[in-house]
């Protein structure tokens, strides 16, 4: 194994001159400098991480806590994690990644020992058990997804009650007056999942203002049993011309049951989701939807987390709350209804 003492017999200087020139804790030359990450690169050094966070007191690792709930789309969470990940080895940081049901024991764990510099919360609920445990630990802490109480964290989330009225907006305008919203399933919002009646709620709103009917449902977040509801849901309501998607897995699946029907969009019904543009690129999603930028939401999170970490903010700076403006991406499956 390559030592940091190999690395100073290849720069000619001493080990602690080629320690300083890695850590920065001490003035060298540009020359030294130069010498020193050429020995580097030459010998494929990689510092010792305990050795590395006992001389600067950093660990250059960053706690990402997340769950693959049943009751959720998994392919949907792993773009929120990509985003943090990718973001935080870009800024020269590793991921300690927890998935674990108990996660306040995961948070508890990482923070009391130092593990990691600083966390990265996904799944967020609205009453988040973890956020006491977090607040009070000596690392900081950014949260993908608005909790009730946002003290002590910097949180950043899509602004979903705006997504829910560009949705209707958009449809309204184009002329339809009968919508469904395929929601989450409801174990989803008693689990504390606010972005799903944050949604709903704007969305019901909009309708009832402009004189829209708007029928809000639960769908389930798997095979078969979403394509099922969603063939319920169209028998049920035979009048409808607009379907608005709050569920990765329906979206997923309407697809394949608008083609069983014999239903093309947006000829006989016009579709908007709410989903990332890869996650369209995956399932091949014709439908026109709202953003919902998990790679944007990482990236933000992770950056502001870093500057706390390397104190490029204050400590008596105020923790932001950033929301992303929901964005209509149009693939051509609005239009007109029918008898317009």
């Amino acid at each position: 194994m390559v030592t940091i003492g190999d690395v100073a017999s290849i720069a000619k200087v001493s080990r602690s001159t080629a320690s300083y020139a890695l850590s920065g804790k001490r003035t060298v030359s540009d020359e030294v400098r130069r010498r020193v990450e050429a020995a580097v690169r030459e010998l494929g050094y990689t510092p010792n991480a305990g050795a590395r966070a006992l001389a600067t007191a950093q660990t250059r690792v960053i706690g990402l806590l997340a769950q693959f709930l049943e009751d959720e789309f998994a392919p949907a969470m792993l773009q929120y994690m990509l985003g943090v990940s990718n973001t935080a080895c870009e800024l020269g940081y590793d991921i300690l990644l927890a998935t674990e049901e108990d996660g306040r024991s995961a948070l508890r764990r990482m923070t009391d020992s130092r593990m990691v510099d600083g966390i990265v919360l996904l799944n967020v609920a609205e009453h988040d058990d973890r956020l006491p445990i977090l607040r009070d630990a000596p690392q900081p802490g950014a949260l993908v997804g608005l909790p009730a109480n946002c003290a002590g964290v910097d949180v950043f989330d899509l602004d979903f009650e705006e997504a829910g009225r560009l949705m209707v907006d958009h449809l309204r305008r184009l002329g339809h007056r009968e919508l469904i919203l395929v929601s989450q399933p409801e174990h989803v919002v008693e689990r504390g999942g606010a972005y799903v009646w944050r949604l709903q709620n704007a969305a019901v709103d909009a309708a009832r203002r402009s004189g829209v009917v708007l029928r809000p449902v639960f769908a389930p977040s798997r095979q078969p049993e979403v394509g099922r509801e969603l063939n319920a849901l169209l028998d049920a309501h035979p009048s409808v011309t607009g379907l608005l998607i709050n569920n990765e897995a329906a979206a997923a699946a309407l697809p394949t049951v608008l083609h069983e029907r014999g239903v093309t969009a947006p000829t006989d019904l016009s579709v908007i989701g709410r989903y990332s543009d890869e996650f369209a690129r995956t399932f091949s999603l014709p439908y026109s939807s709202i953003e919902s930028a998990p790679d944007r939401l990482g990236r933000m999170a992770v950056r502001e987390l870093v500057r706390r970490i390397e104190g490029q903010v204050g400590p008596d700076e105020p923790h932001v709350v950033r929301f992303v403006s929901p964005e209509l991406v149009d693939r051509g499956s609005t239009a007109t209804p029918p008898e317009v």
